[in-house]
């Protein structure tokens, strides 16, 4: 049975909000003439894995929203328990600041910061973020999106920051079944290196999606997928991170205003 908190049913009322609202800036023709692009998400799923770590055992709603104007983006990302079987107290509320640039049709940078707040233990973490992106893998021109990231958490281990270092390797790739809808399925990979990220030494995690992706309308996708994670290292060992392989699945709506 789901069983929001006060604080996730408050955020998701104001994400179907900005929806709704969104209908009159539309009309308006407003975000074309500032030229502004924006988004919300809606994701369930069985558990919350992040970076290779079990941060919820549980089911948890994650709303989001974005807002991006030439290069420039404001994210909003949060996570908050659906049920509460477990003893893990995973609500998050993420803030991030990103500028990405496209260098021409195959290559992009990007460099962001992202404060995340943890409320339900008083606690909170930094990071900074940079790498690039590839809309292709060049010479073979396979369309498969890779992305190379590094990042800094410089947060205070006492306010519970991670003060650490961690690289991610990520690469997807979408087929197109059914054109007349814009129906795909999406393949996902990715690695991380994690140097004493929240753990005492070093580790790594491997990852692996499975979904689909499919329109409802013109603004609306809904997108279900199966998740595989696999820790290793320091991550995994008993006296570390004492990680575990998790398998969980879940979908997510998204609408592009």
């Amino acid at each position: 049975m789901i069983n929001l908190n006060l604080k996730a049913k408050i955020y998701i009322f104001s994400l179907f909000t900005i929806i709704g609202f969104d209908s009159c800036l539309r009309a308006e023709g407003l975000f074309d003439k500032i030229e502004l692009e924006a988004s919300a998400s809606l994701g369930y799923y069985s558990n919350y894995i992040w970076r290779g770590f079990t941060l919820d055992k549980d089911a948890v709603i994650q709303p989001g929203v974005n807002l991006s104007w030439k290069g420039l983006s404001f994210s909003f990302w949060s996570s908050f328990d659906a049920e509460s079987d477990d003893e893990l107290a995973s609500d998050e509320i993420d803030y991030v600041f990103d500028y990405t640039k496209e260098l021409n049709d195959l290559l992009s940078i990007s460099l962001g910061h992202t404060y995340y707040d943890f409320p339900e233990i008083a606690s909170y973490s930094r990071e900074f973020y940079v790498g690039f992106g590839l809309s292709r893998i060049p010479v073979l021109d396979l369309p498969i999106e890779t992305s190379l990231i590094y990042y800094h958490d410089y947060g205070d281990e006492s306010n519970g920051g991670g003060e650490g270092d961690y690289v991610s390797l990520d690469m997807a790739y979408s087929l197109l079944l059914l054109e007349d809808i814009g129906l795909t399925m999406d393949l996902g990979s990715h690695y991380g290196f994690n140097n004493e990220l929240f753990i005492a030494g070093q580790g790594s995690d491997l990852a692996f999606s499975f979904g689909f992706t499919i329109p409802l309308n013109d603004n609306l996708t809904v997108s279900p997928t199966v998740n595989y994670s696999l820790p290793l290292g320091d991550l995994k060992d008993d006296d570390d991170g004492a990680q575990e392989d998790r398998v969980y699945g879940g979908m997510a709506l998204a609408y592009n205003f």
